[in-house]
């Protein structure tokens, strides 16, 4: 198939549903199909790949672009039609597209010349106007109701869809990891220790991801600090850029949590990365004791960075799902606390450190859970999904 895949983010602008649609696209062209991107102008210095068309010429997804050009919504008509497309699969987080909710009209817009499937990244609304209130979920059921089918990548989202009703096709698919389990050549997990200047007896605890409301730094914060208290054994560090191209209330996310780190004292025991090669991300997880994830809203196959310290084989501390997830829980690959508890974070961090056969075990579980899912299998599933509507635009 021709498949097109919209994203308000390609590398190499940070962030995670650019790193998706970058990794879906080279596993779409692995089973043999062509795949062409349309993304923001952000992106126009990312490399070409064989069998990977990418079009980095939308501006601004509102009305018009930032210099008054064609909006997305104009470009991706034009685009769909000289690309001969046989599908078009939109990448769809609010923050991706700025916000704007001219993005939602895609799928009503594209569907006479093309079956259009969206995947949800989450459920995350637009912006609309001062208190749009239900107008900007709606907004975001209306697109799912507009496209020929859905990809949702959790049970939340897909149950909360067919509560909605009305609902075209809709299909649970997880994300996979976007780092791959790749360090740099030679790389040794002591020396790059080492290079952190991190004694040996030192119980390192990783964080990876940008910092946002919902991810819970500050309860990691204050559990390193309670457990700074009884061991001073122990550092952390923070993986990735603080904040990525698309969602700006991460800048001020990681101005409160390089605060809060300063006020409970505990500055030179948290190492920042910064934005690093994706090889570095790989080498620093694969340093890490610990991956602790302490999401607010619970632990979920939409996440990213989860998926990418299941792939690295790394012990994982996290928080409790808000649904039922068997493939989490009965495996054992993951230790389980509740949100927004520091000291049961501590204590399941200071069991973990004095723990290492129990650290293995956690390690290998989390490997093994890991290979559900790889990347084929992902495309593959996509690509089944979108392929029975192929023939008819007006299909589902």
């Amino acid at each position: 198939m021709r498949i097109g895949l919209i994203t308000g983010e390609y590398p190499p602008m940070q962030g995670g549903v650019g790193d998706y649609t970058r990794e879906l696209a080279r596993a779409m062209v692995g089973l043999g199909h062509e795949v062409f991107v349309l993304t923001s102008t952000k992106a126009q210095q990312t490399q070409g790949e064989a069998g990977i068309h990418v079009q980095a010429t939308v501006d601004g997804w509102g009305r018009w672009g930032k210099h008054n050009g064609p909006r997305g919504e104009a470009q991706a008509v034009r685009w769909v039609k000289d690309n001969r497309l046989d599908v078009v699969n939109i990448q769809y987080q609010a923050a991706a597209y700025q916000m704007h909710a001219a993005a939602n009209d895609l799928p009503r817009t594209l569907r006479p010349l093309v079956p259009v499937f969206t995947t949800f990244h989450d459920l995350m609304v637009p912006y609309l106007f001062p208190k749009a209130g239900p107008l900007r979920k709606r907004a975001v059921y209306q697109m799912a109701r507009h496209s020929s089918g859905v990809i949702v990548t959790n049970i939340a989202d897909e149950r909360e869809l067919q509560a909605v009703g009305e609902m075209p096709p809709v299909v649970q698919i997880p994300i996979g990891s976007n780092i791959a389990v790749a360090p740099p050549q030679g790389y040794s997990r002591e020396a790059w220790r080492e290079r952190m200047r991190l004694p040996a007896h030192i119980f390192l605890v990783g964080y990876f991801g940008f910092i946002n409301a919902t991810k819970g730094v500050d309860t990691l914060a204050h559990a390193v600090r309670l457990f700074a208290e009884k061991e001073p054994a122990i550092e952390l560090v923070v993986i990735g850029g603080g904040a990525g191209d698309s969602d700006q209330t991460n800048v001020q996310q990681l101005d409160e949590a390089e605060r809060l780190i300063g006020g409970l004292g505990i500055n030179r025991r948290v190492h920042w990365t910064g934005f690093v090669a994706p090889s570095e991300v790989s080498a620093y997880l694969m340093a890490c004791d610990v991956v602790a994830l302490p999401f607010k809203d619970g632990v979920s196959f939409r996440r990213g960075t989860l998926m990418a310290a299941l792939a690295h084989g790394c012990p994982i501390v996290t928080t409790l799902p808000t649904q039922p997830i068997p493939e989490l829980v009965d495996g054992g690959a993951l230790r389980m606390v509740e949100a927004n508890n520091p000291q049961q974070l501590c204590d399941v961090l200071w069991e973990l450190a004095r723990d290492s056969a129990q650290r293995q075990r956690l390690g290998q579980a989390a490997a093994y859970l890991s290979q559900q899912f790889r990347w084929e299998t992902i495309a593959s599933e996509v690509s089944a999904f979108m392929a029975g509507f192929a023939a008819s635009p007006e299909s589902g």
